[in-house]
């Protein structure tokens, strides 16, 4: 492995730059911007260490295209549905109904329930910072057709629309926007019956902050959660697996760097493309933990960030350094609560898991052993089989209470 030094990762980038073929000092400056917003954009900062590459670029492109082509990964579609956010945001969302007699919904209904029944129950899944829907791709594939279920993308991400507040009136993002976007989603794709909520990292502080804007929706409608690999608050403390120096010179810089380069998108995405053979690397290391990561499956993280527009990476980032949204969290203290995370998360680490479970003790703590931060795409067996089981709690919880 390379130094994990600051200026060890900057003279990584520059060579990667360089080996792209890149020319003259505007095109090296942007790979050097793009390689620092890959790290960003998966969660980190600069500092990480990297190993030399020594395969040929080309060897290494054809690779990517291969692997791109030969992936099934986020290939599922439902029914699309658009929702609009109080600015005027089109929020796509797909539902995937409950459909028993669906191809294969009778075997995989029968690995996950058993003889017990999870419906009538709509679960609706919100996803991470710079992902998409697609990011639940091996639960929606083995929740198909078992349950209703909602996938959308957040604002400026996936295929809903550019934030309006952000590209119009440079309203700054925040938290609890997302969470006034998820009851958006809520009334147009589920506006009646009981509903579970799924949040993974940026998509668990949204279902944070939709209990702490909207109580009585908790109170009313919602009959489980499921918090992965997220954080109630206190991210300016993560130290993303950096030596102290290297993470308070990130901190110090970093959001004067991030607004710059928002403003230069279109040199900075031609950087980001010139500096994919790091950018593969950062990714890898801060998603997942595990030595036997499908290349196929690492391939299609990097996808989805890497599709996310950089000016949205800068917009969104500076809202996490203020998410604090532990007081929202005795609303689901009367719920079934799965709170999910891998051991070896380096963005929202597991201690983070372990502070939400200790507001809610009732809650079902699973600590993922050699999972990073996509345990969903990592170990999706694991979090899909706890996520059916919190389906079927939810649902007999609230027979029991109903009765």
């Amino acid at each position: 492995m390379g130094e994990t030094s600051a200026g060890a990762a900057v003279g990584a980038a520059v060579d990667a730059a360089r080996a792209a073929g890149a020319a003259g000092t505007s095109w090296r400056r942007a790979g050097v911007a793009g390689a620092a917003i890959g790290v960003v954009a998966a969660g980190a900062a600069a500092g990480v260490a990297i190993e030399r590459l020594t395969v040929g670029r080309g060897m290494r492109q054809k690779a990517r295209l291969a692997l791109d082509s030969a992936g099934p990964y986020g290939s599922l579609r439902g029914e699309p549905g658009r929702a609009r956010a109080e600015d005027g945001t089109e929020l796509y969302y797909e539902v995937d109904p409950a459909d028993p007699a669906a191809e294969d919904a009778a075997p995989r209904r029968r690995r996950l329930f058993g003889r017990r029944d999870p419906a009538p129950v709509t679960v609706v899944f919100s996803h991470g910072y710079c992902l998409n829907q697609d990011s639940w791709h091996f639960q929606r594939a083995a929740l198909r057709g078992t349950v209703r279920a909602v996938y959308w993308d957040q604002r400026s991400h996936g295929r809903s629309g550019r934030g309006r507040a952000q590209a119009e009136e440079r309203v700054p993002v925040d938290i609890d926007q997302l969470g006034r976007d998820l009851k958006a989603v809520i009334d147009a794709a589920a506006p009646e019956g009981p509903l579970v909520l799924v949040g993974h990292s940026m998509g668990g502080m949204t279902v944070m902050a939709l209990a702490d804007q909207y109580p009585e929706l908790i109170r009313d409608r919602v009959i489980g959660v499921a918090f992965v690999g997220t954080s109630s608050g206190k991210l300016g403390e993560v130290d993303y697996g950096l030596p102290v120096a290297g993470v308070n010179a990130v901190r110090r810089v970093l959001p004067g760097v991030l607004k710059a380069l928002g403003q230069r998108a279109e040199l900075v995405e031609k950087g980001r493309r010139a500096t994919a053979d790091l950018f593969a690397g950062v990714v890898k290391r801060y998603s997942f933990a595990s030595r036997d990561v499908d290349p196929a499956v690492a391939r299609f993280a990097e996808r989805m960030i890497e599709g996310t527009p950089i000016d949205v990476v800068a917009e969104f980032y500076p809202a996490f350094a203020g998410h604090d949204k532990a007081d929202a969290l005795p609303h689901f203290a009367a719920l079934p609560v799965l709170v999910l995370a891998g051991d070896k998360d380096l963005i929202t680490p597991s201690g983070h898991s372990e502070a939400m479970a200790d507001l809610l003790p009732d809650a079902e703590l699973v600590i993922v052993p050699d999972a990073g931060h996509l345990a969903m795409l990592e170990h999706p067996e694991t979090v899909t089989d706890r996520l059916a089981d919190l389906v079927v709690r939810a649902r007999e919880q609230a027979r029991s209470t109903a009765v």
